[in-house]
Parts: C-alpha cells; sequence; structure tokens
C-alpha cells in the first residue's frame, strides 16, 4: 500500500470519511486544504448510475462555468477562407488546413479545443487516433464542429468545458483554483450540478448521482451530499445576505424616530366644560 507524506496524513486527519458534508461545508473544507506551493485546482469527481455500455445512458456535453476555472485556453481551428479570417480575429491560437492537420499528425497536442467546420472534417477526421483519446476530437454535438467558428471560439476562450462520462461512468471537471472565493467556487459548483442534471439521458434507471467527491490537487476527497441538489448557493452563511466574498452584510440599522424640537412642541388642552344654565 501506498505510503502517503506527513502533510496528506494531516490534511486527512480533518476529514470525517462516514459523513456527507454539505456542499457548502465541503467547499470550505476543501478550500482550507490548500498547502502545495502554487495554487491549487479544486476537481469534482461524479459518479453516476448510468451504464455507459449503453449509448442511449451516454453522458456529454458542454458548460460555461460562472467564474473562470483559473486557466488559459489554448484553441486550434480547421478552417479556410474567410471563416479562417474569423477565428483568427476572435482569438484562435492556430488556424490551419492540411498544414495544421500535418501539425498534430507529427505529434504537437499542446492545445485544449480543436474547432473545425463542417467542410474540413474530411481532413480531421484522420485525426480521430490522436484526437479522440485525449478527448479533443471536433464534435457536432457539444459545438466544435460549426460553421461559426468565432463564437465558438469566443466560448472556448471563455471557459466553456466539455464533460463526459469515463468507462466507469464517472464525470471528471475541474470548477476552479483554490483562490477562488467560497462563493464562487459554490456558485461553479452549483452550475455544474445543475447541468448534469439537466443533461440526464431519457434512458437512465434507477439513482441517478450516486456520489459525488470534491478534492485539491494534492489533498483527500471530500464527499458530498449527492441529495442536495437545489439552493446549493443559499447554503453559505449568511443566505442570500451574503456578500460576494462569502462574508455577510451587515444588516442596516433601523431608522430612530425624530422627536419634534421643544419649543414647538404642544400639548392639547381639554375643552372647558359647558357653564350649567
Amino acid at each position: 500500500m501506498r505510503r502517503r507524506g506527513k502533510r496528506y496524513r494531516e490534511l486527512y486527519s480533518k476529514v470525517d470519511r462516514e459523513r456527507q458534508y454539505p456542499p457548502a461545508e465541503a467547499v470550505a473544507l476543501v478550500k482550507d486544504m490548500q498547502s502545495a506551493k502554487f495554487t491549487e485546482t479544486v476537481e469534482c469527481h461524479i459518479r453516476t448510475g448510468l451504464n455507459v455500455r449503453h449509448a442511449e445512458e451516454q453522458l456529454r456535453g458542454t458548460i460555461t462555468l460562472p467564474h473562470s476555472a483559473g486557466r488559459d485556453v489554448t484553441v486550434i481551428v480547421f478552417a479556410k477562407g474567410e471563416k479562417a479570417r474569423d477565428a483568427e480575429a476572435a482569438g484562435a491560437d492556430a488556424v490551419g488546413e492540411e498544414d495544421l492537420a500535418k501539425r498534430v499528425q507529427d505529434g504537437w497536442t499542446d492545445f485544449d479545443v480543436a474547432i473545425a467546420t463542417p467542410d474540413l472534417m474530411p481532413v480531421v477526421g484522420r485525426l480521430g487516433r490522436i484526437l479522440g483519446p485525449q478527448g479533443k476530437m471536433p464534435n457536432p454535438k457539444v459545438g466544435t464542429v460549426t460553421d461559426d467558428v468565432a463564437r465558438a471560439v469566443t466560448e472556448a476562450k471563455a471557459g466553456r468545458t466539455e464533460y463526459r462520462t469515463d468507462r466507469s461512468a464517472i464525470v471528471h471537471l475541474t470548477i476552479g483554483k483554490t483562490d477562488l472565493e467560497a462563493r464562487q467556487l459554490l456558485e461553479n459548483y452549483a452550475a455544474l450540478i445543475d447541468e448534469i442534471i439537466r443533461a440526464r439521458p431519457a434512458a437512465a434507471k434507477g439513482r441517478y448521482l450516486r456520489t459525488i467527491t470534491l478534492a485539491t490537487t494534492t489533498g483527500p476527497g471530500v464527499r458530498v451530499d449527492p441529495t442536495r441538489t437545489r439552493d446549493i448557493v443559499e447554503e453559505l452563511p449568511g443566505g442570500d445576505g451574503a456578500s460576494a466574498d462569502g462574508a455577510p452584510e451587515p444588516a442596516p440599522e433601523e431608522p430612530v424616530p425624530e422627536e419634534p424640537p421643544a419649543d414647538t412642541a404642544t400639548v392639547d388642552e381639554p375643552d372647558e366644560a359647558p357653564a350649567d344654565s
């Protein structure tokens, strides 16, 4: 059995292995586990009840988190003519046709997202054995095979991330860095859970979300209660009254009624009784 280091064991001792934490508490605990010399990544691992051997139970899609995941995204585009110029104007890191395909065939895969126009898919198709296993193959289902390359590049640069189940029916996704505020991490987590539930395959049977685990790059996993899928952000201390950094906003002071000035105060005198006739 692998022996863990002292720092890992200290972090591990902070986690109750028998407990499934509420999302807000789990995020706070994970954020507190930042201990490396670099800013660690916060990962979310969702084990579903899908049978991924059946095509109708495959789960795949894209999501743009509310807050940046904290990394630069390198985008390449297979396009020509006007579409290539649109991609360059939108900020693509590399644009080309056969020349770009040959560069990838020669072993260059130092990019995050590949986008292609439909007319160049015959060229890109030859790269399936290289890009497929890395999850970078352009796919019309996730919007990376499109004629609107400018929009696709903009969305990818903004942090649009592709997710899908692996062979064990688990979705792995980064939801940010530990230098994000607790509320920002929690909002990213909530957005991911909302998307996974929205994309539930119609053929799915039984319990959909089995387990959810949050972890930093070098820290232990923290189990999250998978039944808590609504009003997640409101679980933060302070609820709706919390500020952007997670701290509760001070309650407004109650107005104090002003007293009238002494020289203008009046006292109602009782009316005199009528004289007896």
